[in-house]
């Protein structure tokens, strides 16, 4: 089962938590992310070893 890192960052993108999860995959985490959002962070990165998979909100590369 791949493990993920949720990350939520604040408005200047310093990192407000952190939570390690084994999800079976890329769509089970990116929900986790959501469900488990915290109360004024304004980024959601979820992350597989050193591959972003899902990022909200998205920006421009």
């Amino acid at each position: 089962m791949p493990s993920y890192d949720i990350r939520y960052l604040n408005d200047d993108g310093t990192l407000a938590a952190e939570i390690a999860a084994d999800c079976s995959n890329d769509m089970q985490a990116k929900v986790l992310a959501h469900a488990m959002k915290l109360r004024g962070s304004k980024r959601i990165e979820v992350w597989e070893g050193v591959t972003l998979v899902y990022q909200r909100p998205e920006t421009a590369n």
